[in-house]
C-alpha cells in the first residue's frame, strides 16, 4: 500500500464523501474523529482501480453552533489525510455579517480612490 491521498468530493444529505487513492486493492483502515471521538458508520466502497469512495455520515448530535471539524486519519500510519468542517448557528450569521460589512467598507474606499483618480486625470 502506497501513500494515501484523500480528495473531497461532496457533502449531501448529511453524508460527506471523498475519494481515497493509494491504497491498492486492500481496504484501508480509516478513522474519522470529532472532538477526539471516533465516528460510527464510516464506509469505504471500491471506486475503480486503487480508489475507494469514503462515506462519512455526520451524526446529528455532533452539530452545534459554530465550527465543527471532522478529522480523517489513516489508522495504520496515524497520518492525517484531511479534514472537513461544518459551520452553523448564530455564530455563523455574526461572522458573515461582519465579513460583508468589512467588504463593503473596502469597496467604498476603492470607489472613492478610483473616483478621485479619474477626476484628477481629467
Amino acid at each position: 500500500m502506497g501513500k494515501l491521498t484523500l480528495t473531497p468530493t461532496e457533502l449531501r444529505a448529511g453524508i460527506w464523501e471523498g475519494i481515497l487513492t493509494g491504497a491498492g486493492e486492500a481496504t484501508p483502515a480509516i478513522i474519522v474523529t470529532h472532538l477526539n471521538r471516533d465516528l460510527p458508520d464510516v464506509t469505504l466502497v471500491p471506486h475503480g482501480s486503487g480508489q475507494w469512495l469514503l462515506r462519512i455520515p455526520i451524526p446529528i448530535e455532533t452539530l452545534a453552533d459554530g465550527v465543527q471539524t471532522y478529522v480523517v486519519t489513516d489508522a495504520a500510519s496515524r497520518a492525517r489525510l484531511g479534514h472537513f468542517s461544518v459551520i452553523s448557528g448564530e455564530a455563523l450569521g455574526d461572522d458573515l455579517r461582519a465579513e460583508v460589512d468589512l467588504l463593503r467598507a473596502e469597496l467604498d474606499l476603492l470607489k472613492r480612490a478610483f473616483r478621485r483618480h479619474v477626476s484628477e486625470a481629467e
